[in-house]
């Protein structure tokens, strides 16, 4: 199982990558514009799914090999998931429509204060799911496989 631990880095990796790659587009080559568009939000909110489902690869492979998840884990898993969503919810809020700011006639979208910290706390509440994943677990737990000894 080292494998699936190692490609759960490798997707760790790239979700730094790519996230770094939308907060930053000049670090690409590319002459950054005025604003954010629905790339660069596309691409910082691809780019943290990446991580957030590279280390729990990573932790479930590397500690959690054959174990059965315990209810802490899966409670653990649920919550980097729905604060994944609601990153995507925050990131998207003026772009589908439900933000704060309406779009111009330009078709410009508005990248607020609001929206950035409804993102950042969201992968805040991501990544504590992901650390609960991974101090929860039983490293002992023997699968409930007992074996009589003769």
């Amino acid at each position: 199982m080292p494998r699936v631990a190692q490609f759960g880095i490798a997707l760790g990796v790239l979700g730094i990558v790519l996230t770094l790659m939308g907060l930053f587009p000049g670090m690409t080559g590319i002459e950054p514009a005025a604003g954010i568009g629905i790339t660069q939000v596309s691409a910082i909110l691809i780019g943290f799914l990446l991580l957030i489902l590279g280390a729990l690869i990573y932790v479930k492979f590397t500690f959690y090999v054959l174990k059965p998840a315990n209810l802490a884990q899966q409670i653990g898993v649920r919550l980097a998931m729905t604060g994944l969503l609601f990153a995507a919810m925050a990131g998207y809020a003026d772009i589908l429509g439900f933000g704060s700011h309406e779009r111009g006639a330009g078709g410009d979208i508005f990248f607020g204060g609001l929206q950035a910290a409804g993102i950042i706390g969201s992968f805040v509440v991501a990544s504590i799911g992901v650390i609960i994943y991974a101090v929860t677990g039983d490293l002992n737990a023997d699968n409930g496989n007992h074996v009589q000894k003769t």
